[in-house]
């Protein structure tokens, strides 16, 4: 008798489970029935259960349910589908562009154009579409294991590797190529026309290329040369690219180095660390003794001078290029023609100005994100927008149209600002209380608790909505309407009065 009953119980427990999971399937579908089926018309507004509005923002609307756990959204321009923080999709035909989250950062596809990319947390991704001659690619990761590309269209595109042991790599971690042999042994990478061969990686290297020749056994020597060549810019006109010669023996202890050869400015520099250090060229001086404590430097072409006991510790600099006052963490206080920089107590307050019209750009921070407040403004039209964020209580915004947003609460956003990943996944599971105004639409929003209580303001429009609906008023220019346990209890309409 125990173990029937014992059997009993697990199969009413699969079929409690089995049920519980056709109800999830159940209320997908008919989420998505109801709000075809609400699109052009009127519904009630059940609070968190379900719930669909004008955007604020924007022109668009909103279709949100089962609190924090699905909404859809649609504007002129794009779609979007979520299950925060499971899934979510977004559509932008009118540029042909499509993005998926899963779980994000997890898992997440992105195809614009024709180019797509799957990538799982940084470290598996495939990707392909066309290069700009319409050679067709497809590329897979597995970093950093495994690199390979294909194309069925040019085969000079094609590479594999299998990091450390054998491979190449084309156009990847900012080299042009990149082949090895049983990595660190050998090792050979391009780069325009600079080409080095690396012989167990970092020690030993060969390097040659345009006017340049080179070579290294670190730490004990090397030495590199690089003549002075006429190049033609972007206006078409002839040009000097400045030659240099560097060189070290026992690095980083010596170091000896002649730059902008050739040019207006030519550079010296040497170095036996710790004893001395000093730079010399018509545009700057720099000596630097018992490195790095005592550094007095010279700088003619920016007009400033600067004592630095040590650097970045204390350092005083004082002309018309500069001026600084810094005892680090104490205090800094540096400025010139275009930008300046505070800091008091580092990091408990901090503050950045950049002014280069027509930019205009603030940002005060008090313990790194525990409050920031960012203002970029510009100065020829006036228009501004603003950023304040305390973490992990509110972040609000203000773009340059006026229109404002804040959020209550913003664990992860004061960090990571603008990533729509972290707003449109995230956001909506922490996001307590939202309001947003948009004063050249007259519109305004505030939403507590997932829309348990919602309220919307419009020109000649409002709307109510609290505890699931239950109460609910909307007035419409002239007419009004209030509803209690959905059913309506008041409607007054001036016009047939």
């Amino acid at each position: 008798m125990l173990t029937g009953r014992i059997t009993i119980t697990k199969s009413r427990g699969r079929s409690a489970r089995c049920g519980f999971s056709w109800l999830w399937v159940a209320l997908i579908v008919v989420l998505g029935w109801f709000d075809i089926r609400t699109q052009a018309a009127e519904t009630n507004s059940c609070g968190f259960i379900f719930d669909r509005y004008n955007l604020t923002l924007e022109a668009g609307c909103r279709t949100e349910a089962i609190g924090p756990l699905y909404y859809s959204q649609q504007t002129a321009d794009e779609s979007t589908l979520a299950f925060p923080p499971f899934f979510s999709s977004v559509a932008n035909p009118s540029v042909d562009y499509t993005s998926y989250d899963f779980l994000y950062p997890l898992l997440t596809r992105l195809q614009y154009g024709r180019e797509w990319r799957w990538q799982l947390f940084q470290l598996l991704s495939f990707s392909g579409g066309k290069e700009p001659n319409d050679a067709e690619k497809d590329r897979h990761t597995l970093f950093p294991f495994y690199f390979s590309q294909r194309s069925a269209t040019d085969t000079n595109l094609d590479y594999t590797a299998f990091f450390p042991f054998y491979g190449t790599l084309k156009n990847r971690l900012s080299r042009d190529q990149i082949h090895f042999v049983m990595f660190p042994l050998y090792s050979e990478t391009r780069k325009k026309d600079v080409v080095t061969d690396n012989y167990l990686y970092p020690i030993g290297a060969i390097r040659h290329g345009d006017g340049l020749q080179g070579w290294k056994i670190w730490p004990l020597a090397g030495r590199e040369h690089k003549t002075a060549m006429l190049h033609t810019n972007g206006f078409g006109d002839l040009e000097t690219v400045g030659g240099y010669l560097r060189s070290f023996w026992l690095w980083p202890f010596h170091l000896q180095q002649d730059n902008g050869i050739g040019t207006e400015n030519p550079e010296k520099f040497r170095a036996s660390i710790p004893l001395y250090v000093y730079t010399r060229s018509p545009q700057l001086d720099s000596t630097t003794v018992v490195w790095p404590f005592f550094t007095w430097l010279d700088n003619r072409a920016k007009k400033y001078r600067e004592w630095q006991l040590p650097w970045p510790v204390v350092i005083f600099a004082r002309g018309e290029g500069k001026t600084t006052s810094r005892v680090f963490p104490l205090f800094s206080q540096s400025h010139n023609a275009t930008l300046e920089s505070d800091s008091y107590l580092w990091p408990v307050y901090t503050f950045r100005r950049t002014h280069s019209d027509p930019l205009d750009f603030k940002r005060t921070r008090v313990a790194f994100y525990l409050y920031e407040n960012t203002v970029e403004k510009n100065t020829q039209t006036g228009a501004y927008k603003r950023r304040v964020d305390m973490w992990p209580f509110f972040t609000w915004h203000r773009d340059f149209n006026g229109s404002e947003r804040l959020q209550v609460l913003a664990p992860l956003e004061p960090a990571v600002p603008e990533n729509a990943g972290i707003e449109r996944n995230w956001s909506p599971l922490w996001s307590i209380w939202r309001a947003e105004s948009n004063p050249r639409a007259g519109a305004a929003s505030q939403s507590l608790l997932w829309n348990l209580y919602r309220c919307e303001t419009a020109p000649a429009h409002k709307k109510v909505s609290l505890l699931f609906g239950l109460f609910q008023y909307q007035c419409d220019g002239e007419k009004q309407r209030t509803k209690l346990f959905y059913l309506t209890v008041s409607r007054k309409n001036a016009a047939t009065q």
